[in-house]
């Protein structure tokens, strides 16, 4: 169980990082550049997009603006991924910085100020302002993922329909203290 913020707000991005990974993982690699419409993003743009956030947020965090001059985040919508290696580098490279940046934070730091754009956070601020942001991205990769595989579309979360079950086997057990996404960031067997 995360005993600090900063611990909570790790937990809670490496789960949105596995449900990308987890969809990723069932999509041929086409998929992964499918527009559902001439203004649409394919998962690899939207992948690109989160890249160019994550370098630009997280580099030298503590002292520069997050809004990085070197920043193009128009072209972070145009097709520049031409291959699913190309896209889970963008992927990780944008990831690692993230979890670099947070790791180097102490709960002291959470009432410092940081700039986007100008604007000033807190550093909790600022990290609850990202919270919100890749999750809201990761939503939209996993669900133009479930559009591409339809009925094959292996589930995520609760399957359809298996609610009640799921719900019986946590009732069954004991109260307990844990976060929410322990059962899915263990390792595998």
């Amino acid at each position: 169980m995360p005993t600090s913020y900063l611990e909570s707000v790790k937990k809670q991005l490496e789960y949105y990082k596995m449900l990308g990974e987890k969809t990723f993982a069932q999509l041929p690699e086409e998929a992964l550049f499918q527009r559902p419409g001439p203004e649409s993003n394919s998962i690899a743009v939207i992948v690109q997009h989160l890249w160019g956030n994550m370098l630009s947020r997280w580099t030298d965090f503590l002292s520069t603006d997050g809004e990085k001059e070197w920043r193009l985040r128009d072209a972070e919508f145009e097709d520049g991924l031409a291959t699913r290696d190309e896209m889970m580098a963008r992927w990780d490279e944008g990831w690692e910085c993230l979890f670099a940046a947070l790791t180097s934070l102490t709960e002291a730091d959470l009432d410092r100020t940081v700039y986007i754009r100008n604007q000033g956070h807190t550093v909790m601020e600022a990290i609850n302002r990202q919270l919100a942001h890749y999750p809201y991205h990761v939503g939209q990769i996993v669900y133009l993922g479930k559009m591409a595989k339809d009925a094959a579309w292996e589930s995520l979360s609760i399957p359809r329909n298996r609610s009640e079950a799921y719900n019986a086997d946590k009732f069954a057990q004991p109260k307990q203290k844990g976060h929410f996404t322990d059962e899915f960031l263990r390792p595998e067997p």
